[in-house]
Parts: C-alpha cells; structure tokens; sequence
C-alpha cells in the first residue's frame, strides 16, 4: 500500500519534471504503466487533481456504487495511506512536496507557509503555469503561498468549481488543482454518516465528475491526467460523538485515490 507523498513525484514523472528537491517518496507505478499504455513515452501535458477533504476509506468501502462514475473517469485506483498526525494542513503538505511531516515541518494542525521544495516550486521552474483554486483560509490556499502559481481563493465549494471550470474553460494553465471542503465541514459538526454530511459527499463525487469531464473534452488534443486524491480519512470521537479525525487508527489513514491517464485524441 502507498503513501500519499506519492502524489507529487508521480506528477512530476508524468510530466517529465525533476521531483520537489526534499521529495522522499517514489511516485505509483501503478499510474506511470497506465500512462506508458496510452501515451508512447509521451508526458502528460495538462493536468487536473481534485483534492476533496476527508473522504477516506470507510466512505469508498461503505458507498462504493456511488463512485462508479469516478471510476469510470479515474480508472486506476490507487489503495494508499495518509500521513501521520492526519490533520489537513499535514496531510496536504506531504502529498505536494513528496515529504514526511517531519522534513516539511507541519506536524500538527497549524497553517504555516511551507518551506521546503514542493510541486508547485518545481512546476514553475520547469516553465508550467499552475493554478491552485481554494476556500479561502483553507490548508491548500495557505500553506503554498509565495510560489509562482495563479492563486484563486475561494468563498466556498461552489465557487471553488466554478472558478476551476472556468481556468479549465480557458485552458492556459498546464497544472490545476481544486480543494473542496464542505463535507469535512459537516462531518466535524455532527458525524461522518450523518445525512448532510453525506449529501455533501455525494457533491463532492459529482463536482469531480463534473471538472473531469470538462477538462477531459476541453483538453482532449493532449496527454493528460485527472485525479481525485482526498487527504485522510474519518472517525467518530468517542467523547464527543462528532466526526472527527487525526489519529493514527484505519479509518483516518486509509484512502483511496483514482486517476485517469488519457493520450491525445
């Protein structure tokens, strides 16, 4: 089973660029032989990663059917496992940089600027244009700041994926990333199975295929990727009775994550 560090270094493998300098982990064989079957030896030219908060294991497991149209996108899963503590600011700064918490310096629920190397240093270097699209305040607008990257903050998640339909629309940028929030929002407030909190999941499956499709029609004259990579997953607090996460226990660590590897045409 993978770590989600490795999201980092197998985007920069699929686009041809050198891994973030402080990226420690190896990049999902099982994508870059997707990719090998469809593009030639070619690399992906856009790319389009959708990071939803808190949809782990327990949700894929339990609501499987409902993800049949992500796989459908996103065919090749990828079993993998958070990083520890799984609070979202840690969470998101492994799987951009590549590092543990203990190289990047994030190790607990704090929202610093990140440091050390990440995608979104060597994207630019190696003259990609990356958008990153987030609720404003969140881990993923935060914690990145200071690269050269378009930086678009957010209300909240549906102008998250307005904005992102319109980038993809426009079709400049090589590299997008889109942060949805809303149902780790609502899980913390009641419980991970608590029916608004589920519907907002269920949005959250429909938002990516939504930009999915978009960006698959929109670019389909390239070698691209899409991807659904969520942070962590949940449980429920035994004092409190409300959603929570940031342990260590299965149902925080394990995810799961899908991509989908399209060549030209």
């Amino acid at each position: 089973m993978g770590n989600i560090a490795s999201v980092a270094p197998t985007i920069c493998s699929l686009m041809g660029v050198e891994a973030p300098k402080d990226c420690g982990a190896v990049p999902f064989l099982k994508v870059l032989d997707a990719a090998k079957s469809v593009m030639d030896g070619g690399k992906v030219e856009k790319a389009l990663i959708y990071a939803p908060d808190a949809i782990g294991e327990g949700l894929y497991r339990d609501f499987y059917p409902l993800f049949s149209d992500v796989r459908k996108m996103a065919p090749v899963d990828i079993e993998t496992r958070s990083v520890v503590p799984t609070w979202t600011p840690v969470c998101f700064a492994s799987m951009f940089s590549g590092a543990s918490p203990e190289v990047h310096g994030i190790t607990r629920y704090e929202k610093p600027v990140l440091r050390i190397d990440t995608i979104f240093d060597a994207l630019p270097r190696a003259g990609k244009r990356v958008a990153i699209v987030a609720v404003k305040g969140c881990s993923i607008d935060l914690i990145f700041r200071g690269r050269s990257v378009d930086y678009y903050t957010e209300e909240y998640d549906p102008q998250v994926a307005a904005r992102a339909l319109e980038l993809i629309d426009d079709g400049r940028h090589d590299f997008i990333v889109a942060y949805n929030q809303e149902y780790d929002d609502l899980m913390h407030g009641s419980t991970p199975r608590d029916p608004k909190a589920l519907e907002a999941f269920k949005r959250h499956l429909a938002t990516f295929i939504k930009l999915a499709s978009t960006f698959d029609e929109r670019q389909r004259k390239s070698n691209r990727i899409v991807a659904f990579t969520p942070d962590h997953g949940t449980h429920i607090d035994p004092q409190t009775g409300k959603g929570t996460h940031g342990t260590d226990s299965p149902e925080d660590i394990e995810v799961h994550h899908f991509w989908g590897v399209r060549g030209r045409g």
